[in-house]
């Protein structure tokens, strides 16, 4: 895992988009952590309702088998095809709907009667009406007992796929995509400060060769003002004395040098 990183090139401007990408799933990574909480907070509540309206349920069903026998008992054999012709329109219907958790879209139901009088409500007059109509109501409480389990356990798949893809999401971005960018951004920073270090030493490197031939030039130079003022120095010796030589009426010096020649005509 420490060598996982993305392939890029180690530069400044890359350096840059790696941090703003790492900001970016840090903050994603706590957005999906917080949706994933509350989308187990809800499954968890859904989980507990599943359970107690099967129980509910199972106690519905059975009074209303009882009630359905009491009603075969007390009206006949008979009372199914009487029941059967009138019927012809459902009395009890089922609403849809959408719900949002956390940005989940979870379809909901809801049953509910149609108001108004029916020919159930005549069916049984002559025999058994009493135990027609206990047992249509129990059955329709099933019925819409049905209905919120449906409702439950549609919204219960939902969230569970809901959950399965965010906890994938979160997984992803902590142990996957913020290492690599971590691993990236450390590898980039290594690099330039490599590539400083370098460039560092080259400078060095340059200014110590800069000095040194600049050390060289000024040997050179101070030995040829050296050579210069030697050379100089040979030209200004005067010629040894000739007194054969016209125009030259002063003594002969013990040397050469200007500074013992002596003129006549000076005061000094």
């Amino acid at each position: 895992m420490s060598t996982a990183r993305y392939t890029v090139a180690p530069t400044v401007t890359m350096l840059t988009m790696m941090k703003a990408r790492l900001v970016g799933a840090t903050k994603g990574h706590a957005l999906l952590k917080k949706k994933a909480d509350a989308l187990t907070m809800r499954f968890r509540q859904l989980l507990k309702e599943i359970i107690e309206a099967k129980e509910n349920l199972g106690a519905t069903m059975k009074g209303s088998f009882f009630a359905y026998t009491e009603a075969q008992y007390a009206a006949g054999e008979g009372i199914k095809h009487t029941i059967m012709d009138n019927v012809d329109t459902a009395v009890v219907k089922v609403r849809g709907a959408l719900d949002n958790v956390a940005g989940v879209k979870i379809p909901r139901f809801s049953s509910f009667v149609i108001p108004g009088e029916t020919k159930m409500d005549l069916t049984g007059l002559g025999r058994g009406g009493q135990q027609l109509q206990s047992c249509r109501k129990a059955y329709q409480s099933a019925v819409e007992l049905l209905v919120q389990l449906a409702n439950l356990q549609t919204a219960f798949l939902t969230l569970d796929e809901a959950l399965k893809v965010t906890n994938r999401r979160v997984n992803a971005l902590e142990n996957v995509v913020k290492p690599k960018l971590e691993n990236t951004i450390s590898y980039i920073k290594a690099e330039l400060d490599e590539l400083e270090r370098e460039e560092f030493f080259r400078l060095k490197k340059v200014q110590k060769n800069k000095q040194k031939n600049q050390a060289k030039a000024e040997a050179e130079f101070a030995t040829a003002m050296a050579e210069l003022q030697e050379a100089t120095a040979d030209t200004l010796d005067m010629p040894p004395f000739d007194p054969k030589m016209p125009g030259q009426n002063v003594q002969p010096p013990a040397s050469s040098s200007l500074l013992n020649y002596k003129e006549d005509d000076m005061l000094f």
